[in-house]
């Protein structure tokens, strides 16, 4: 299966922040959801990808091309859909895509029409007019009027309402259906993933996590509900994280069929959200720390 982007132990340093040694790939024609934290390195991961950033060490790879020799023919194929504005906001949406139709090749005005006929976009209103929503469809557009073959989508839905979400999140899904487009879906709200992610890649604090089809998420991961008593050295080594009470705990596994086996019936398992696996990982990260310092 062909990779659209290959990070290969890549390393970038910042006063306070690493991301360190990160290796993960994203497939062509399936939208890839990029999960983490606040802080744990999504943005800079993407400005490496759109060469706004260089890497200190390791390689990076768009299409099977890199930057230092194919940096012009590698953006002609990229669309990028941010989440704050980055347009001129005084002037027009049928201004800005005039100035910005010229630096791509295989700009296309009828599929540019095509998606504001669609979005019900208004073009010679100032771009200062537009809602959040609005915003959203009018950089989509953009991206998808040159023919992108990758779309990179920075927080799209954060402040969006939740119908326009949905919507949004339906378009999407309906962009990949040929398996020509790829799309690389940062977010903070991962029940936007649930809808529609094919693979997930988890990063906490400059840490690549995992990189799995979602699917397998759901086969491999289960919070366990149970019983003090059935803590011990042992078990507790079955789990990522662990929270307990009074009333009993509640952990993390990824090894959901060996836990299954091991409890049996004295335990509940149920599916995790890609919430509760941030939220333990985090747990477990910071206990290591603590235990270690």
């Amino acid at each position: 299966m062909e990779n659209v982007i290959e990070l290969n132990k890549v390393t970038k340093a910042f006063e306070g922040f690493k991301l360190e040694n990160l290796s993960m790939t994203v497939k062509k024609g399936f939208i890839t959801g990029f999960i983490g934290g606040n802080g744990a390195g999504k943005s800079t991961t993407i400005k490496l990808i759109m060469n706004l950033l260089q890497p200190d060490r390791g390689d990076i790879s768009l299409f099977g091309l890199d930057y230092k020799n194919h940096e012009k023919e590698i953006k002609q194929r990229i669309g990028f859909v941010f989440d704050n504005n980055i347009f001129y906001e005084n002037s027009t949406l049928l201004e800005m895509k005039n100035m910005i139709k010229r630096a791509y090749v295989n700009w296309d005005d009828k599929v540019f029409n095509q998606y504001i006929e669609k979005f019900a976009l208004p073009l010679k209103k100032k771009i200062k007019t537009f809602s959040k929503g609005m915003m959203m469809k009018a950089s989509l557009a953009i991206a998808l009027s040159h023919h992108a073959e990758l779309i990179i989508m920075d927080e799209p839905t954060s402040g969006l309402d939740p119908t326009f979400r949905r919507e949004l999140l339906d378009i999407l899904h309906d962009l990949i259906q040929d398996g020509e487009r790829t799309i690389f879906f940062s977010t903070h709200i991962t029940t936007d993933l649930d809808r529609i992610a094919d693979y997930i890649t988890f990063i906490h604090q400059g840490q690549h996590i995992f990189s799995k089809e979602y699917y397998k998420i759901e086969e491999e991961y289960a919070i366990v509900k149970g019983e003090l008593e059935l803590l011990d050295r042992d078990t507790e080594r079955e789990f990522i994280g662990i929270r307990k009470s009074d009333y009993g705990f509640e952990a993390l596994t990824a090894n959901k069929e060996h836990t299954a086996e091991l409890f049996g019936d004295t335990a509940i398992l149920e599916k995790p959200t890609l919430e509760d696996i941030m939220l333990y990982t985090k747990k477990e990260r910071e206990a290591y720390v603590e235990s270690y310092s």
